[in-house]
């Protein structure tokens, strides 16, 4: 699974999502049913940019020059795990692997081709999920988070009882 940078707590703790989107990631794993030891979790960039807003640092989305210069280090993760899947988790990660023109809102939970693994599909991040406006959307959104991720361990089942 690729997501987008670390957040702060990932930055602190040197591991990715283990803050509030790893939560939610997590949540949506079990759901899915996909064991979360069984998942290789990275980033497309490899540092946390932010900005100051009093004590606390902020997200700050990462530019294309930035995507670019880790896209190295993230090739070399794929090589060396060799995945079945890709998830990309969110624009960033999505049109950072398959292009500016690729659109998660249109193409969410569709498997797409792409040189990286022999399927890949993109999806919401989860931190989106964490911004839906309230308890409503929340829930439709974390549903339809985790109805993506279920297309993900049905074709590892299917690729592992072939």
């Amino acid at each position: 699974m690729v997501g987008e940078q670390p957040g702060d707590k990932e930055d602190l703790q040197g591991k990715p999502f283990v803050g509030p989107a790893g939560i939610v990631l997590d949540k949506a794993l079990v759901a899915a049913g996909i064991d979360r030891k069984d998942v290789y979790v990275t980033n497309i960039v490899k540092h946390f940019k932010w900005e100051p807003r009093g004590k606390r640092r902020l997200h700050k989305k990462p530019n294309a020059l930035e995507i670019s210069a880790c896209r190295p280090w993230l090739e070399a993760e794929i090589k060396t795990v060799r995945p079945e899947v890709v998830v990309l988790l969110g624009a960033t990660a999505a049109q950072g692997i398959m292009g500016s023109q690729f659109r998660v809102t249109q193409q969410r939970g569709q498997w797409v081709q792409s040189s990286i693994a022999p399927l890949v599909l993109a999806t919401i991040h989860p931190s989106s999920i964490l911004r839906a406006p309230d308890d409503d959307s929340r829930h439709e959104e974390m549903r339809k988070f985790v109805a993506d991720l279920k297309k993900v361990a049905l074709q590892l089942q299917q690729r592992r009882a072939a």
